[in-house]
């Protein structure tokens, strides 16, 4: 998040796309509830008629896969009526003459052909975004998860550069995670181009940094996505695989896939809190402490890092995360005599600048903070670029409409959408475990809109076959008008019943592979008599 969690209570203005916040995040979506008690306008962009809708001062209801049509028409008009804020623009940006000759194309009429949205409601949401003194975006998996995610993200960033919407409090760009620690596992270096503080990997002088405090030869290159890996693996040029507290059969799209791989393995490693589905797969489980049997850090989605503190003690064999990481290190020959987390801790802010100022005797004596924290007096940074952006400029993306991967047709005339229920979370291997969540979510459903449902003879509580190109899967029928016509949603909380990812596409963002989650084209078969006997 450029802002943080608090500004959004003051924004004037809220620009929601992409989260069903309500039920994904929902402690969030009471700031953005309040906002509205005190008479901010929000704006939900989403194809389904999700809680927050009922909240919004104006709902977008656009067609799945559409987002960047939507955006860029808003900045078309914003920069058509010259309501960008010319000085942030001038002094702080570059690209504008280049953004602004792209978009002429994308006038909201042509943005209503594609997405669905009345044009008049495009014009009156950039308006309103480009007027109003406070106005945030925030946005989450709606956005990222899709084929063209990160274009999808330069689009809204487009409208707040256009703004002036960076360097100030109660607005920016706000993506919320879908994780606890994401954020912290990021900043951590947990991912394929960086070093911890997203120092980049192919960096000289970066390397030579890491590779002094380490005392080891690093690689020249940038690693491996999680996605190329398992490609790579049944091209068998890769032998081993070491998972850390994913249950990456389940959650992973186009599910078989994923199995096939790791089945394809000649050693697989799984570290885990409980015997999951990928943990059943794996040659050697490490049993792992939860989070509140062990001490550390997390670091939220507005980049405070907050204490972690053991409240018991792990059961049986299972260890710390970092001990049994370090204890493994050892034994394969380089040494990490870690006795605390704490140490951990002081090892990465001596390495990454962001956090320098950031001490476990800090936070327990002042609770959260916030990066970048650069020295011990910092207090923390609430709002990211003030003065200018931190990269020095703020660079226009032209982005151009990419449809999904996967449109439907004559054979498959349905899009699957997946996301998250309140009740449960992520693939179950914490919620499915306790009684109350049951009471709440029983089990999956296929929420599909009453058109729909009436031309395929399908009533509401019914089973049904939902299929993809990958596979099947008998649900539940939900008849909702939750759901556009067109669409079905589904969660992927219940894998012993539903096994939702094997019906989800392998394709993926070009620039970050993250699968598109958000759209494949699917049919919903009505179930012969017999089968509900």
């Amino acid at each position: 998040m450029s802002n943080s969690i608090n500004e959004l209570k003051g924004a004037d203005f809220l620009l929601v796309a992409g989260s069903n916040t309500t039920e994904t995040h929902p402690v969030i979506a009471l700031r953005i509830k309040e906002a509205v008690r005190h008479g901010a306008r929000l704006v939900v962009v989403d194809p389904r008629r999700i809680e927050m809708t009922r909240l919004a001062h104006r709902w977008l209801p656009l067609t799945i896969g559409t987002d960047i049509p939507l955006f860029n028409a808003m900045a078309h008009v914003i920069i058509r009526e010259r309501l960008y804020d010319a000085s942030y623009v001038s002094e702080k940006t570059e690209g504008f003459e280049e953004l602004a000759r792209h978009l002429e194309r994308y006038t909201p009429e042509l943005a209503e052909s594609i997405t669905g949205v009345p044009a008049d409601d495009i014009v009156q949401t950039a308006r309103e975004y480009a007027t109003s003194p406070r106005a945030s975006i925030v946005y989450t998996l709606g956005i990222t998860e899709h084929s063209c995610g990160t274009h999808n993200v330069q689009s809204l960033a487009n409208l707040a550069l256009l703004c002036g919407n960076f360097g100030k409090p109660y607005a920016g760009v706000n993506p919320l995670r879908g994780q606890n620690n994401v954020q912290g596992a990021g900043d951590m270096g947990c991912i394929p181009t960086d070093f911890p503080g997203y120092q980049k990997a192919d960096n000289p002088a970066v390397r030579a940094r890491f590779e002094k405090a380490w005392g080891r030869p690093l690689p020249e290159t940038r690693g491996t996505t999680k996605i190329t890996a398992l490609n790579q693996i049944l091209r068998d040029r890769l032998k081993c695989v070491y998972i850390m507290g994913e249950n990456t059969v389940v959650s992973d799209a186009h599910a078989s896939h994923t199995r096939a791989a790791l089945e394809h393995l000649d050693f697989l490693v799984v570290q885990d809190i409980f015997m999951t589905e990928t943990a059943r797969l794996a040659d050697v489980v490490l049993p792992a402490a939860c989070y509140a049997e062990v001490d550390g850090t997390f670091t939220n989605t507005e980049r405070r890092v907050q204490r972690v503190r053991k409240a018991v003690e792990p059961p049986g064999e299972a260890k710390p995360d970092w001990l049994i990481v370090s204890e493994l290190s050892s034994r394969l020959g380089y040494p990490m005599p870690y006795v605390h987390p704490s140490e951990i801790w002081d090892e990465v802010a001596s390495l990454v600048p962001t956090l320098s100022g950031i001490s476990y005797q800090r936070l327990d004596r002042e609770g959260g903070l916030q990066w970048p924290c650069p020295t011990p007096d910092h207090p923390g940074t609430t709002y990211l670029h003030s003065g200018r952006p931190d990269s020095g400029t703020g660079y226009f993306g032209l982005v151009d409409h990419i449809p999904p991967a996967e449109p439907p047709d004559i054979d498959y005339p349905l899009v699957l959408t997946t996301g998250r229920r309140r009740p449960a979370y992520h693939t179950g291997t914490m919620t499915r475990r306790a009684s109350g969540f049951d009471l709440l979510a029983p089990h999956e459903l296929a929420e599909i809109n009453p058109a729909d449902a009436a031309a395929l003879g399908v009533r509401d509580g019914e089973e049904v076959m939902v299929v993809s190109r990958r596979g099947r899967v008998a649900v539940k029928a939900k008849v909702t008008d939750r759901s556009p016509l067109g669409a079905v949603f589904m969660s992927f909380h219940f894998p012993d019943e539903t096994y939702t990812n094997l019906l989800t596409t392998d394709a993926c963002d070009f620039i970050t592979e993250t699968p598109e989650f958000k759209a494949c084209a699917v049919r919903v078969e009505k179930l012969p008599v017999a089968h509900h006997q």
